[in-house]
């Protein structure tokens, strides 16, 4: 089976007001727990928001750390599910589920398969 990561891509700032979180929560959770029950279920993790970001990057010889995302941008990754799946179109049915659950955008996207020795 390949690995797959699922992103979920989210604006900045907070959530609008229209919005019912508590059942875009219990959506997710929904999927998570059918991940689970399927064995596609790797890992799964929500992220603080972008701003709590600190960036490590080597530039001439010398590790920097700066504050903030690395990237400026209006969306940020805002969590991610890592999956099992036989194949693309298994992990993007995967990629639907949690896109009716959270009205966000989702990336999904192999993993590099390792080179055997």
């Amino acid at each position: 089976m390949k690995q797959y990561l699922l992103a979920i891509n989210q604006p900045d700032g907070p959530p609008p007001a229209s919005l019912d979180m508590a059942k875009i929560t219990r959506d997710a959770d929904a999927v998570i727990r059918d991940m689970k029950a399927t064995g596609a279920w790797v890992f799964n993790g929500a992220l603080h928001p972008a701003s709590t970001a600190t960036v490590v990057r080597l530039d001439a010889g010398e590790i920097l750390t700066t504050d903030g995302p690395y990237a400026e941008g209006k969306e940020h990754i805002g969590g991610i599910a890592v999956i099992k799946a036989s194949d693309l179109d298994a992990a993007l049915q995967w990629g639907h589920k949690l896109a009716r659950a959270i009205p966000l955008p989702i990336e999904v996207r192999p993993f590099q398969e390792e080179a055997e020795d």
